[in-house]
């Protein structure tokens, strides 16, 4: 082989070399970028995997409105998270900022900066409770409503037949017609929704209680048996006592006696009861004064609760056609005026003096 032909491969050899390191430079030149960037998404990604920087639970608001990078600038602001570049640009690719529902969110210190983005999509935001109590009137439950600012006030009335309007009852008058229960709602709730999942909890609770009346009950209809129930309600706060109540109740409406229950009378005189109940508040007659009318007054006095409701519909007839407070948040109950007199002569009229209405 001649040394020119020997040259000429080396060359060529040299010359293809050469072109291949050439061509894996510019192939690192080219990728290096994009390994670059995966480099530093696998970075963020892990980054935020990390816990984010709260000690106990704090309640964030997502505005209504915000969009994912404001929300990330905030969350950074208020140095929950290390980093809003990466918590907007990852949440951009997984395309949180399409998803995110406003409202009040717990972020609790076992969730991780990436845990966030799930959390603002799931909608499950903080939750109250507003609680209305067994025996308390419409008014009351109005009142209750100041003092959760969360809540939307939109009734601008105290009118319980208005108020049944308002809420669609069918009933005309909206007194004892709300379920005495905890009731939770999340910021933003109106007054008009709470009430009205109370309302419906009190017809579903009635229906129930209706659906299982002892054959010895004397109301006629849910709704009396609500009336009475009202008040048992506002007669005692004794469970085992409640049936009992009821029971006379009952016998006085079989003989067709007066009920002759001071609540009644209360709730008649409206605003200008000032606490203290009189004989000339016994005489005044009003809708309510069931020592002035037969049978049960024309609504509700108060909201009953479960138990008295069902007390109204299963009474215990006992025989005893009266009772009287002992002033320890019990009664006595007596078959006979004459039994009930001694008895009022004993605890009425020489009143303990730690003398009390309830238990």
């Amino acid at each position: 082989m001649s040394a020119k032909k020997s040259n000429s491969r080396s060359t060529k050899k040299s010359r293809s070399g050469f072109l291949k390191r050439l061509a894996l430079v510019c192939a690192l030149l080219v990728l290096a970028p994009a390994f670059a960037a995966l480099g530093f998404a696998y970075q963020a990604y892990t980054a935020l995997q990390a816990p984010i920087a709260v000690s106990e639970p704090v309640l964030f608001d997502v505005r209504r409105g915000d969009s994912l990078k404001v929300l990330a600038e905030r969350l950074e602001s208020q140095e929950i998270i290390d980093s809003a570049f990466w918590f907007y640009w990852i949440g951009r690719y997984k395309k949180i900022d399409r998803q995110i529902k406003a409202g009040e969110y717990w972020l609790r210190p076992d969730y991780s900066e990436m845990g966030l983005y799930p959390l603002f999509i799931s909608g499950h935001t903080a939750e109250y409770t507003i609680t209305f109590i067994e025996g308390w009137k419409l008014t009351e439950i109005l009142d209750e409503f100041q003092h959760h600012p969360k809540i939307v006030r939109t009734i601008d009335t105290q009118d319980p037949v208005a108020l049944a309007e308002l809420l669609e009852m069918k009933y005309p008058h909206a007194e004892g017609l709300i379920f005495p229960d905890t009731y939770a709602y999340h910021r933003g709730s109106t007054d008009v929704e709470i009430l009205s999942r109370a309302y419906n909890k009190m017809l579903s609770t009635l229906e129930a209680a209706w659906a299982n009346k002892a054959d010895r009950a004397v109301v006629k209809s849910p709704y009396e048996a609500l009336i009475l129930a009202s008040i048992i309600e506002k007669e005692t706060s004794v469970d085992e006592e409640r049936e009992i109540i009821a029971g006379v109740f009952t016998a006085r409406l079989n003989k067709r006696m007066r009920l002759q229950t001071d609540p009644t009378v209360i709730y008649g005189l409206g605003e200008s009861f000032t606490g203290n109940l009189t004989r000339a508040h016994l005489r005044q007659t009003t809708p309510y004064n069931t020592y002035r009318i037969n049978g049960l007054p024309p609504t509700p006095i108060a909201m009953p609760g479960k138990a008295s409701i069902e007390a109204a519909l299963n009474p215990t007839l006992s025989g005893a056609l009266y009772f009287v407070a002992r002033g320890d948040g019990t009664h006595a109950f007596s078959k006979s005026l004459e039994e009930h007199n001694r008895a009022v002569r004993e605890y009425q009229l020489n009143r303990r003096a730690d003398y009390r209405s309830t238990k």
